[in-house]
């Protein structure tokens, strides 16, 4: 049907480009203090690894952002979708509103420079 074909589109948007965001040495972004709260106000309508076939507004499978786990396999995918740094603003998702702030996705794209941290960054770490 024509419903199926339009959520299937969803979530299918040509990649952005890559935001060049870096982990900065005072990186103190984690998935409690950040990760998490944003996720779940801007993501997880739609990437939730509760939620099936139309459910997920044509979100990718496997594409689920409800743990720190899902985030990290996916971290470039996340990154140029939605992340922002030097090299790109990616606004692509989410699709709907509620839409993070540029400031958010700048905070976005550090974390996942980090890897996604769940404990704070320290410098060594972030000098890999």
């Amino acid at each position: 049907t024509t419903f199926a074909v339009v959520a299937l589109v969803g979530c299918e948007h040509s990649h952005g480009e890559p935001t060049g965001s870096v982990c900065p040495p005072t990186q103190t972004l984690t998935y409690e203090n950040f990760g998490k709260a944003f996720m779940d106000t801007y993501c997880v309508d739609c990437h939730d690894s509760a939620k099936t076939g139309n459910a997920r507004h044509g979100a990718p499978s496997f594409h689920d952002y409800d743990t720190v786990l899902g985030v990290r396999q996916t971290i470039e995918h996340i990154d140029e979708q939605a992340a922002a740094g030097p090299d790109a603003v990616n606004t692509a998702m989410p699709e709907d509103d509620p839409k993070p702030t540029e400031a958010e996705r700048r905070q976005l794209g550090e974390w996942l420079a980090c890897g996604a941290p769940s404990a704070p960054v320290t410098t060594a770490r972030a000098a890999r």
